[in-house]
């Protein structure tokens, strides 16, 4: 199965990471005129976030390829898509994105046994692979996948639902992912992400404990001055990663 189209080759390499990462969740778009909004702030993203889930692992249900696939030919810059998904249909629904134009595809360690197939999966549909943890899931739990994705996503809130506080329990969390990427030889081949609760407030404090992206929505998509916003998260001190 091949994708239609993709970023530029290389665009994970070429990610910068010597600044904070602006990761754009399309859910808090404006969804009745997706094209507009990709247009007037497609010019300050790094990546788009794409969160997928089926009403059975989330309590929701959002985001379709074909979805992914009209944002494909509206965008040049790469789409993270998120899957929500039970194990069930996972190897299925890695398939159908990937072949809509995603670039990055992101599971739940929590999927259990089927995890390292779902990765050699991806790798081989030519997207690079992404581990996701809720909230109540222990760290510990990323170490026999680190060698073999790209990306580590850490919820900051409780799983699919929109408008949560930051827990007490996001930062020592960073902390304790970026020691064990550090631990595997990792730390500058992956990615670490914070997800959920994404605040003026709270941005610093995950920047702080080791984030090198974070899932923007009303932070990005809300806010009357983006490119103000943009050169303020970038500029954001690096202090987490040299812990």
């Amino acid at each position: 199965m091949t994708a239609p189209a993709h970023a530029r080759e290389g665009w994970f390499a070429a990610l910068p990471r010597q600044h904070l990462l602006a990761e754009f969740s399309l859910w808090s778009a404006d969804l009745a005129a997706l094209a507009r909004d990709i247009e007037r702030v497609d010019a300050q993203v790094d990546l788009y976030h794409v969160d997928v889930a089926d009403g059975r692992f989330a309590p929701t249900f959002l985001f379709f390829p074909d979805q992914v696939a009209r944002i494909r030919a509206l965008t040049g810059k790469p789409i993270h898509v998120h899957l929500m998904v039970e194990a069930d249909i996972l190897l299925a629904q890695i398939g159908q994105f990937a072949e809509a134009g995603a670039d990055l595809i992101s599971l739940h360690a929590e999927n259990g046994a089927v995890v390292p197939e779902a990765i050699r999966l991806i790798r081989e549909l030519g997207c690079k692979a992404g581990l996701v943890l809720r909230l109540e899931t222990p760290v510990s739990l990323l170490k026999p996948h680190l060698g073999s994705i790209d990306f580590v996503t850490l919820l900051g809130t409780a799983i699919g639902v929109k408008g949560q506080g930051l827990s007490e329990q996001a930062c020592p969390r960073l902390l304790e992912a970026r020691a064990l990427m550090r631990a595997a030889g990792r730390e500058q081949a992956i990615v670490l992400a914070a997800d959920g609760g994404i605040r003026a407030q709270t941005v610093p404090q995950l920047r702080a404990a080791g984030a090198e992206t974070v899932v923007m929505g009303s932070l990005a998509f809300g806010d009357p001055d983006l490119a103000a916003r943009i050169a303020w998260l970038k500029a954001l001190p690096l202090s987490g990663l040299a812990a």
